[in-house]
This record gives C-alpha cells, sequence and structure tokens, in this order.
C-alpha cells in the first residue's frame, strides 16, 4: 500500500495540466499496474510465455466442444435451441445465421471504460502488443471459433496486429500475423466474415480519415484500407466494411460539410475500383452510427446512407451491415433499420448486440431478448437471408465477468436467442394471422382504386371526383393490440 501511495503522489505531481478526466484514468490505471498480478501462460508444455511464434498450447483446457442438446439442457456450456444441421424453410439453422465471431471484443477487450481500468487478463496474455503476442491471440481466436462450432469471425486490421513506427512496418506486422491466420485455416472452412482497417484510434485520424481536413491523412487512410483489403481478400473473406466512427463532425462552426462529403464519396468510389482490380467479390458494407465519438456521423442511419449512396450513385456497390445498438443511439429500433436496408435493397449484414435503455452510450451487449431476436428473424426471412453476410457479434463481456468460460456462455446466449427468433419468425409466418391482419388492414388498396392509385394512373382532379362520391370516409380499427398479442403468443 504504501508503494502504491507513492506512486499516485508522483503521478499527481506530475499532471498538473491535465484535465480530471484523464486524471481520473491515469488513477486507475496506476493501480492496477501496481496491484495487478503477472500474467501466466496455461498449459504452454514447459515453453516460456513470451516465446508464442509456435507455442500450441490448450487455451481453453476446461472448455469442451459446445454441442446441441436442446431445451431442457442445463449445461451452460451447450445449446438449448441453436442446432446447426436443423434446417429450417429450406435452409440449415446455420446457413440462416453464418454467426461471426468479433475478435476486437473477444480477444482485445479489457473492461476498461471511461471511469476504471482494465478487468479481464487473460492467462494467455503477456502484457505487450507484439507481433508475438499477435500470433498468440490468432491461435486463440481458432481455438475459441472450433470449440463454438462457428466458421467465421471479424477483425479490424491494427487489432489483429500491432501499429508499428511506419505505413511499410505496419503492413509488415499484419502479414507476419495473416500468415498464421492462413496456416491455421487450413483444412477448416474457417475464414473471415468480414475484414476492416481500424481508421479511428490513432491520433492522426482525430478529424476523420476519409473526411479530415488534412490530404495527407486522406492519403494514410486510403493506404491503410488498401492493405486491410487485400489482406481480407488473401483469408478468402466475404465482405469488406467501413465503419465511420470520426467521419463526421463535432461543429459546424469550423466544418465544410459538402466538401467533406464529396471527399468520402471519392473514397468509396476508389475502394470500388480497387476491389474490382485485385479480383475481390466480397460485398461493400457501410455501417450506420448516429454518434460517438463523433458527434454527428455522416452514416446517422440506414436511411441517410441510402440517400448519400445515391446521391453519389454508389448505391449499386454496397450494402449496409446494421448494428441493432446503432439502430437505438439513431432513435429507431433494430427492426426498423433492418426493414429500411431491406426495402431499399441493401441489407447486407447484421452485428447483433444490444445497448442499455438507461444508458446513453454504444454499450455492446449479447442480444437476450427473444422478442427483438424475433422482429429481426422477420426480416432476415423476408429478405431470404443475408448471405454472403451474417450475424456478427459485434458484442463484449459485461466488464464484471472475468473468466475465460464467459466468453463461451455469452455467445452460446446470444446464438440461442438468434435461433429462439428464428423458431419464433418462422411460427408467426406459418401461422398467418399477424400477416392477415395487415393484409385486411390495407384491404381497400385492393379496390380498383388503390390499383389505379399504385399504378400512377390517378391524378389529383379524379381523386377529388372520387372524394365527392365516397364522402367522409370510414376509417377502421389499427387493431395494434391484437397485432401485439398475436406475436407475444408465439414467444
Amino acid at each position: 500500500m504504501l508503494s502504491q501511495n507513492h506512486n499516485l503522489q508522483v503521478l499527481l505531481k506530475t499532471m498538473k495540466k491535465v484535465d480530471f478526466f484523464i486524471l481520473l484514468l491515469c488513477l486507475n490505471a496506476a493501480s492496477f499496474l501496481v496491484s495487478a498480478d503477472p500474467p501466466t501462460c496455461p498449459a504452454d508444455l514447459g515453453g516460456k510465455c513470451s516465446d508464442s511464434d509456435d507455442w500450441k498450447g490448450d487455451f481453453f483446457p476446461g472448455i469442451p466442444q459446445i454441442k446441441y442438446e436442446g431445451p431442457s439442457t442445463k449445461n451452460p456450456l451447450a445449446y438449448r435451441w441453436y442446432n446447426a444441421e436443423e434446417e429450417i424453410l429450406g435452409k440449415k439453422m446455420k446457413d440462416w445465421f453464418r454467426f461471426s465471431v468479433a475478435f476486437w471484443h473477444t480477444f482485445r477487450g479489457t473492461g476498461g471504460d471511461p471511469f476504471g481500468a482494465a478487468t479481464k487478463y487473460w492467462p494467455w496474455e503477456d502484457g505487450t502488443n507484439s507481433v508475438s503476442m499477435a500470433k498468440r491471440r490468432m491461435r486463440a481466436n481458432f481455438e475459441f471459433l472450433k470449440k463454438l462450432g462457428v466458421d467465421w469471425w471479424c477483425f479490424h486490421d491494427r487489432d489483429i496486429a500491432p501499429d508499428g513506427n511506419s505505413l511499410e512496418e505496419s503492413n509488415n506486422n499484419l502479414d507476419e500475423v495473416i500468415e498464421l491466420a492462413k496456416e491455421l485455416q487450413k483444412g477448416s472452412k474457417i475464414k473471415p466474415l468480414w475484414g476492416t482497417a481500424q481508421l479511428f484510434l490513432h491520433p492522426r485520424y482525430m478529424h476523420g480519415g476519409a473526411t479530415s481536413s488534412e490530404v495527407a491523412v486522406y492519403a494514410y487512410a486510403a493506404a491503410q484500407v488498401k492493405k486491410a483489403m487485400e489482406v481480407t481478400h488473401y483469408l478468402g473473406g466475404e465482405n469488406y466494411v467501413f465503419w465511420g466512427g470520426r467521419e463526421g463532425y463535432q461543429t459546424l462552426l469550423n466544418t465544410d460539410m459538402g466538401r467533406e462529403l464529396d471527399h468520402l464519396a471519392r473514397f468509396f468510389e476508389a475502394a470500388v475500383a480497387y476491389k474490382k482490380k485485385i479480383g475481390f467479390n466480397g460485398t461493400l458494407l457501410i455501417e450506420p452510427k448516429p454518434q460517438e465519438p463523433t458527434k454527428h456521423q455522416y452514416d446517422w442511419d440506414a436511411a441517410t446512407a441510402a440517400n448519400f449512396l445515391r446521391k453519389y450513385g454508389l448505391i449499386d456497390e454496397f450494402k449496409l451491415n446494421i448494428e441493432c445498438n446503432h439502430a437505438t443511439l439513431s432513435g429507431h429500433t433494430c427492426h426498423h433499420e433492418l426493414e429500411t436496408a431491406r426495402l431499399n435493397g441493401l441489407l447486407g449484414n447484421i452485428d447483433a448486440n444490444t445497448g442499455d435503455a438507461q444508458t446513453g452510450w454504444d454499450t455492446d451487449q449479447f442480444l437476450t431478448d427473444v422478442g427483438e431476436a424475433t422482429m429481426v428473424m422477420t426480416s432476415v426471412i423476408r429478405n431470404g437471408g443475408i448471405a454472403p453476410g451474417g450475424f456478427n457479434f459485434d458484442a463484449k463481456l459485461r466488464r464484471e465477468s472475468t473468466d475465460v468460460e464467459d466468453l463461451f456462455i455469452a455467445h452460446i446466449s446470444g446464438m440461442d436467442t438468434m435461433a429462439r427468433g428464428l423458431r419464433n419468425a418462422v411460427k408467426i409466418l406459418e401461422e398467418g394471422s399477424l400477416s392477415g391482419l395487415v393484409q385486411k388492414r390495407y384491404s381497400s388498396w385492393d379496390s380498383e382504386l388503390g390499383k389505379q392509385i399504385e399504378e400512377g394512373k390517378a391524378d389529383f382532379e379524379y381523386l377529388e371526383k372520387k372524394a365527392k362520391e365516397f364522402g367522409e370516409p370510414k376509417v377502421p380499427s389499427a387493431k395494434q393490440e391484437l397485432a401485439e398479442m398475436i406475436f407475444q403468443s408465439s414467444m
């Protein structure tokens, strides 16, 4: 305790000009550095923790292969509702979902938040961000995927390989880790659902990447995306995502919004051209988000993103990656965003997560609300599926969940929730009461006049004539409570 107090006093003396918020983070970090136990490596068969290039220990020695055991099982390390090989509406359940593990949350998440230091210290970590450590994480990733029974994963370039002192060094680091991933893929079906470039963490991207006020930053961002697209293609990735966390503004007082949007469009045009040049057949995806970290991001929601793509002639080159937590932050439901994307022909992928209604930021929780999952799956069924996209668990353990086992439990719970949603959605669609209610509500549009309007054959003069014939319209009940009753009865 004496040593800890001394360190805190030294820190306070050297941080006089740092604001209180940053100081709070530093104090938490200082406390961790003094009190945390040194990390260890499990089952390393006598090898040293820092010598990880050829280390092939068991990262999850107490975890079995996760299997389907049915709704009655009490085993937390088994699927209750997700039966990968079960056929539903002509597709295997695994093909409806194409579940993916998010590398950044699962293997780089620390549990830290704006008010507290890290809480998770996985036994295979050595406290460094070295290439050697990155390779060990990649091995852990593949073991996790195999035990979970999942064939896809997603990554940011800087999450799987450390940033270097130059673009060349960063690319070399990435190449070294990617070669290991390529080797680990052999003999399996595992490959990336999508890759992306991390254009938000480094200070160079404080004003954005594609929308930065500095042309040199724009060029650096383009080079980083070029490399990320190459490695995604090399690993057989099926999509590539653009998340514009800093592509926006804090205030319009110092922002040329029109010019920034034009620059963003040019960036996307160049991405399309390079995708075709290297023969990458994957889908390019834009991930809408309204705010955080930027006050106003240019891809606020699905409708905003669709409008941007239409304006700049990119509507046929991109689809959308809809994240449920982002939907709620923009004031919508996840179902609304999915339907908006679907009706515009843009539904490409889903980041399966949710947020806390009492918390005003992106909490990235695993989706466990069966009702919400059911609504999500009605959109997916109506879309005919989302391949080559899938369901990526852009979700992280709660800060207080610190056991390695929790990584499995969280994903199992999320997969089971989505599987129950699929089963419920099929039940609703096959039973037909809800669709019948909707059809009845709009039945007047099946009349001759309704058809004339929908075919564009009724002008205002003609409609005025018909209005006089009808007199005051009789407006029937919408039966919202009945619709909700039918929906809830399927749970």
